[in-house]
């Protein structure tokens, strides 16, 4: 499990350390930095992909997405005394992404590419703007100490502790632009690197949903055991089917009378097509999902992906409350703590309903909910109450 997520200099998290627990909840108000946390982690699953870079680049580029203010925020400009103004710059650009959990901990540091004469006989480069990667660390336990770095990746080497407490050069060079996570690939000389690559691997993201008339979701698809939810919906009927056989049923039909009281789901197959039907109280026959507003189609998508037979090593749910009305925000809330049960979960959202509605559904008071409350301040995103002795212990390893 995930105890801490780091980010710096990325958007308006100029420096953020956020806890997190088995099931963690992230609000604030509209700009307060939810999505860029959301963005942030997607980067970190990106990076075991070796798709940080364009990712980035989908966003703009590392100028648009690094932290707009001043490099350093005085006590005056606080206080009100004196307006932010721009300073030169001291440091170098960063932009700087980083995890830890009991066991393994992993950073990533981009910056720009250094200028200088083009390689002889091939010319300028046309990727002058792409970001690379500065330095990648892995370490074991929560804190980057050190003595705990496990692989340490400076510009292109690459060093990897041995056994005997010795670094040892690895044979493979990187490029810039690839991620150790990634291109690494030596299991008796760096297992821990294999091992986070599979993990973050793992991590599974549910945002927005379609669910307009054209959405991949309303369509007859052709099904096989789908035990996890493709991004896009379009296996929904055989993700449903393959939990009535393999996975948690009875959570699934526990949620589904929940929110939508007497109703029960049916899913057909005809010549290896599957289609899922809802039948309700007081209809003459079954709705087709081409059929069902587009808050009840949702509804299912997320029920059917955070009840995965194959469960991740942690869920990133973004705005579940979008288009449900509000009577069913209760069962959703049922659903993200039985889930969390399971897996590691993270929900982004600005609906107070759907957080006391958590509060209610989970153990012991709502006390097993980690509540991470955004706001900004001069621009910056800042976590509500806490202060610097309050952070989990963080270090970034220094370029």
């Amino acid at each position: 499990m995930l105890t801490t997520l780091a980010v710096k200099n990325y958007r308006s998290l100029r420096d953020v350390v956020v806890p997190l627990g088995r099931l963690t909840a992230v609000t604030g108000p509209n700009g307060s930095g939810k999505s860029s946390l959301y963005r942030a982690l997607r980067l970190l699953a990106e990076s075991s992909r070796n798709g940080a870079v364009a990712a980035l680049a989908r966003e703009g580029g590392l100028p648009s997405t690094l932290w707009a203010g001043p490099e350093t925020v005085g006590r005056t400009v606080r206080t009100g005394e004196h307006p932010v103004q721009g300073t030169r710059r001291r440091g170098p650009v960063s932009l700087q992404l980083g995890f830890a959990s009991d066991d393994y901990g992993y950073c990533l540091d981009l910056g720009l590419p250094i200028a200088g004469p083009a390689p002889e006989g091939r010319g300028c480069s046309a990727f002058d703007l792409d970001p690379e990667i500065k330095r990648e660390c892995t370490w074991g336990g929560p804190v980057a100490r050190p003595a705990a770095l496990l692989t340490d990746r400076r510009g292109g080497v690459v060093q990897v502790r041995d056994d005997n407490d010795v670094w040892q050069l690895s044979a493979q060079r990187l490029h810039p632009f690839d991620s150790m996570l990634s291109e690494l690939s030596d299991p008796e000389r760096a297992p821990e690197v294999l091992a986070l690559r599979e993990r973050i691997r793992s991590w599974r993201f549910y945002d927005h949903f379609r669910t307009d008339s054209g959405a991949p979701a309303r369509t007859v698809q052709i099904g096989t055991r789908t035990p996890v939810l493709g991004h896009d919906g379009a296996d929904l009927a055989a993700a449903w089917q393959t939990i009535v056989e393999i996975g948690d049923v009875e959570t699934q039909q526990e949620v589904l009378e929940l929110a939508f009281p007497g109703s029960s789901v049916e899913v057909i197959t005809h010549d290896g097509l599957f289609s899922l039907l809802l039948r309700q109280p007081g209809m003459l026959r079954p709705l087709s999902v081409a059929e069902l507003s587009d808050g009840t189609l949702r509804f299912l998508l997320l029920l059917t992906g955070l009840l995965s037979p194959r469960p991740p090593e942690l869920m990133v749910v973004n705005e579940p409350e979008s288009s449900l009305h509000p009577d069913l925000l209760p069962a959703m809330a049922r659903l993200i703590v039985r889930t969390a049960g399971r897996t590691q979960i993270v929900v982004v959202s600005h609906s107070a309903p759907l957080l006391g509605a958590l509060m209610t559904a989970a153990p012991e008071g709502g006390s097993t909910v980690t509540t991470i409350e955004l706001t900004k301040e001069l621009g910056q995103t800042t976590i509500v109450g806490q202060e610097r002795l309050d952070r989990p212990p963080w270090t970034w390893p220094a370029r």
